[in-house]
C-alpha cells in the first residue's frame, strides 16, 4: 500500500489490532459489516459459473468462450447493505492546535477518518467521504474498493482548512437530501456552530432512518481552559482579537461551555445519536477502542 500521511505503517499495524475488536463490537448495530453471502453483478469479482438459458448474456465472458467454446458468467460479490458517509469538518476552527499539541483538530479528525475508512472498506463495507465547511469542499460516493480507499486516503491527505464562515448545517442538509438508500452517517467535527441549525441537520439523517455517530473533537485548551497568564485569544473566523485576564473569565467561559455541551449531548440523546467526545490530548487507538468496547456493551 502506497504511504499516506494520516495512515502510516505503524499505525497500520495498530489498526490491524483493532480489526478483530471491530468485528465483535460492530455487528451487534451495523447490518452488512461483512461481505455479503449473495451474489450479485457489483464491482468485486467473485467466480465464474456455466450460463443457463434465461441468464443475462451481457456478463458472459467471451474471451473464456473463445479458449473453452463453452459460455460461462462473470460473478460478482454484492455490494453490502451498509452504505456509511464519513463527514470530515474542515470549517477554520478545525485549524486550532494547542501549545505543545502535537495535531490540529483537523489532523485529529482526518486521522479518525482515515482508521475508520480502513477499517469499514477491508470488512466489505461501502465507505463515502464529505470535507465541509459552509459548503461541500470534496464528496467520494460510498463505496467499497480497495482502490475507492486509497482515493479517500489521498483526499484526506490533502484536505485543509477552510476560511469562510462556519455554515455546518447546510451541507449537511444537501447530502442527506442526495443520499439514495439507508445507512451510516459519522460526523466528525468541532461542532463550533449554532447547536440548533446543527441538531435539525443531524436530525434529518435520522428522519431518513440513518444511523448517525458523532465524534465531537475538541482541543484540550477548549475544554479545560488551562491559561494562566494575561492571553490574547482570535477569532478564527473574523480575526477579532481580544485581550483577556484568564482568572477573570475562566468561570463563565466553562459556565458557556458547558451549556454547548450540553446542548449537543442532550440533543444527541433525544434523537437516538451516540455522541463522543474525542480530546486530541488522547491516544487516538485507545480512544476508538474505548468507544467500540463501550458501544459492544450496550448492543
Amino acid at each position: 500500500m502506497a504511504e499516506f500521511k494520516y495512515l502510516d505503517f505503524e499505525t497500520l499495524g495498530r489498526i490491524k489490532s483493532m480489526q478483530l475488536l471491530a468485528k465483535g463490537v460492530v455487528e451487534g448495530f451495523i447490518l452488512g459489516l461483512h461481505r455479503s453471502p449473495y451474489r450479485g453483478f457489483s464491482v468485486e469479482f467473485a467466480e465464474y459459473r456455466q450460463y443457463v438459458p434465461g441468464d443475462d448474456i451481457k456478463h458472459l465472458d467471451w474471451k473464456v468462450f473463445a479458449k473453452s467454446d463453452r459460455y460461462y458468467l462473470k460473478q460478482f460479490e454484492e455490494e453490502t447493505n451498509l452504505a456509511c458517509n464519513i463527514l470530515v469538518d474542515v470549517s477554520p476552527s478545525m485549524d486550532y492546535k494547542a501549545e505543545g499539541a502535537r495535531w490540529t483538530k483537523l489532523e485529529y479528525a482526518c486521522r479518525m477518518a482515515a482508521c475508520l475508512s480502513y477499517l469499514m472498506i477491508s470488512q466489505r463495507d461501502a465507505t463515502g467521504l464529505m470535507t465541509f465547511d459552509n459548503k461541500i469542499q470534496e464528496v467520494l460516493p460510498a463505496r467499497g474498493s480497495p482502490a475507492h480507499r486509497q482515493l479517500i486516503l489521498a483526499t484526506l491527505d490533502n484536505t485543509k482548512a477552510g476560511t469562510g464562515d462556519t455554515d455546518l448545517a447546510g451541507p449537511m442538509h444537501g447530502l442527506a437530501e442526495s443520499l439514495r438508500k439507508r445507512g451510516m452517517i459519522v460526523l466528525i467535527s468541532d461542532l463550533l456552530d449554532d447547536p440548533v441549525k446543527v441538531m435539525s441537520a443531524l436530525q434529518h439523517f435520522r428522519f431518513l432512518g440513518n444511523e448517525v455517530i458523532v465524534f465531537h473533537v475538541l482541543d484540550n485548551d477548549e475544554i479545560n481552559f488551562p491559561f494562566e497568564a494575561l492571553t490574547e485569544f482570535t477569532d478564527s473566523e473574523s480575526k477579532q482579537q481580544v485581550l483577556a485576564a484568564p482568572q477573570s473569565v475562566r468561570h463563565e467561559y466553562l459556565r458557556e461551555f458547558d451549556q454547548f455541551f450540553g446542548a449537543y449531548r442532550k440533543g444527541c440523546a433525544d434523537l437516538g445519536i451516540d455522541y463522543k467526545v474525542m480530546n486530541t490530548n488522547a491516544n487516538l487507538e485507545l480512544a476508538l477502542s474505548e468507544y467500540l468496547y463501550q458501544r459492544s456493551r450496550l448492543y
